[in-house]
């Protein structure tokens, strides 16, 4: 096996990584290249090293126009579907352009099952996963000797809430390890996912709740764990977004489009917020992993809520203005 030399002009955790990077300069010239995606392009590191990005690009102008875009905007912006040139033909890939001081820095994600992102979470979001189950499983042997010993029912409650949360957490973490299992669908009478989470937002947020539901609703075929852990991800970024009431609505949509589909209906679920409204410059890439408009935020609460709404073969949308934000998560209905 040969072992790809380093290239001197890349950081030492760039050239170690394992997802394909390149540094690209103002001009747009190739400057650096890891050994990830040199042994994706298929050629040395001299080939590449000093040329034009357009060489890459085998359906311009698009490459050269996202970078412009990242430059200009000052944000990372994702090129989806990109066709680059390689010295094995050309290749599908999904390109993430971030600006740096210098330049921008080029990620790539090979299309396909593995490398798709959203389809295949980072090995170290998996050690987080394989790490935190044993944690709760003491949390969870606490809550149960705490439920047993308290007289109070109120109190009682509150340490079955925390079993409860317990189990879903360690489902999560089981899910996160095992990237790509489908969802357990089973019927679903989503209003009582909806108090499910409203109870557990109401009990560590101060929001006032409202509810608009539709009582002929059927039920829906869905996880109802990776349910609550979708519309919870939203209803908590609500309220760290400071926003001081919730409206829990549930409707039926005709005629919704879900992806590259379009259904006859779907059950749609809003979750409307008076908070201030998500950022303009997030606006493109709200969903994507480690965008986040807070301070101190992980930026995958939304990335994971639209992961499980597209594992139901749904789809999960933003809308609205500063003081009426609107997220809403829509299933497929049974024809």
């Amino acid at each position: 096996m040969t072992v790809a030399s380093p290239d001197p002009l890349l950081p030492a955790p760039i050239e170690a990584c394992a997802t394909p990077m390149a540094w690209i300069d103002a001009g747009q010239c190739l400057r650096a290249l890891n050994p990830a995606l040199r042994e994706w392009l298929g050629a040395p590191l001299r080939r590449w090293r000093g040329e034009a990005l357009a060489l890459l690009d085998a359906k311009p102008p698009a490459l050269g126009a996202a970078v412009e875009r990242a430059v200009s905007e000052q944000r990372r912006v994702w090129l989806r579907g990109a066709r680059l040139r390689t010295a094995i033909g050309d290749r599908d890939a999904d390109l993430a352009l971030t600006p740096l001081d210098a330049g921008v820095l080029l990620e790539l994600q090979p299309v396909g099952a593995e490398g798709a992102p959203g389809q295949r979470l980072s090995e170290s979001l998996r050690g987080f996963a394989h790490e935190v189950r044993n944690p709760l499983a003491g949390m969870r042997g606490a809550a149960q000797l705490l439920q047993r010993r308290l007289e109070s029912a109120e109190l009682a409650e509150l340490a079955g809430l925390i079993i409860d949360e317990a189990d879903r957490l360690a489902s999560l973490a089981d899910h996160l390890l095992h990237s790509g299992a489908k969802p357990r669908l089973a019927p679903t009478n989503v209003h009582e996912v909806l108090e499910r989470v409203a109870a557990l937002v109401g009990a560590d947020a101060a929001l006032a709740l409202r509810r608009d539901y539709d009582p002929s609703l059927p039920r829906v075929g869905a996880d109802a764990g990776r349910l609550q852990q979708a519309l919870l991800n939203v209803a908590r970024n609500a309220a760290e977004a400071g926003a001081s009431q919730l409206l829990l609505r549930t409707r039926i949509e005709h005629a919704a489009r879900l992806g590259e589909l379009t259904v006859r209906q779907a059950l749609r679920i809003d979750l409307v917020d008076d908070g201030p409204g998500v950022p303009a410059a997030l606006a493109s890439t709200l969903f994507e992993p480690l965008v986040s408009g807070r301070a101190g935020g992980s930026g995958l609460g939304l990335a994971i809520a639209r992961e499980i709404a597209r594992e139901h073969g749904g789809e999960l949308r933003h809308a609205g203005r500063p003081g009426a934000t609107v997220f809403s998560l829509l299933l497929p209905l049974p024809e």
